[in-house]
């Protein structure tokens, strides 16, 4: 198999990644492809995208805050980014379906981590159902509280890595 390679997405990977996030999340939690775009082209040092064999297979997107307000919906579409930033809020985790229970997430958790620590950003946020809060708690985030924002018609769970 050959060597998982790491790179920012750029504005070519837009319907990849779309496709990638419509297969992975239920319902309205999905981006939207306008999401993504803006995403892409606001800061493509937050995005992540991991290829195998020339295929995107997942990928990582966040934006940077002073003051970290999960529930904030605006922030989506990067209303309140700011790439200097200390904190790091990830909007997307995804793997593609048939490539997921290989690893990828965490290879791509990894890098994103090392990325961010790199950018001398202090901390990352990120919001997860509750069946993922211990995935992401041995991934070294800690858990915050029960999220208040109802994204999708869904329950979340706010959890904090500090770099």
């Amino acid at each position: 198999m050959p060597e998982p390679l790491f790179r920012q997405a750029t504005p070519q990977d837009a319907e990849s990644c779309y496709q990638i996030e419509v297969s992975a999340y239920e319902g309205d939690e999905a981006a939207t492809l306008e999401k993504i775009r803006t995403r892409i082209a606001q800061y493509p040092q937050g995005f992540l995208v991991l290829e195998q064999a020339g295929e995107i297979v997942g990928f990582i997107n966040s934006g940077c805050a002073y003051n970290v307000v999960m529930s904030d919906e605006a922030f989506k579409e990067l209303i309140g980014h700011d790439p200097v930033a200390p904190n790091v809020v990830i909007m997307s985790v995804v793997v593609a379906p048939a490539h997921q229970g290989k690893g990828f997430a965490r290879l791509l958790m990894n890098e994103f981590v090392r990325q961010m620590s790199n950018q001398g950003k202090h901390s990352i946020h990120l919001m997860c159902k509750q069946q993922h809060v211990p995935l992401y708690t041995r991934m070294d985030y800690q858990y915050v509280q029960p999220s208040p924002s109802g994204h999708g018609g869904m329950a979340w769970h706010e959890m904090v890595m500090a770099l």
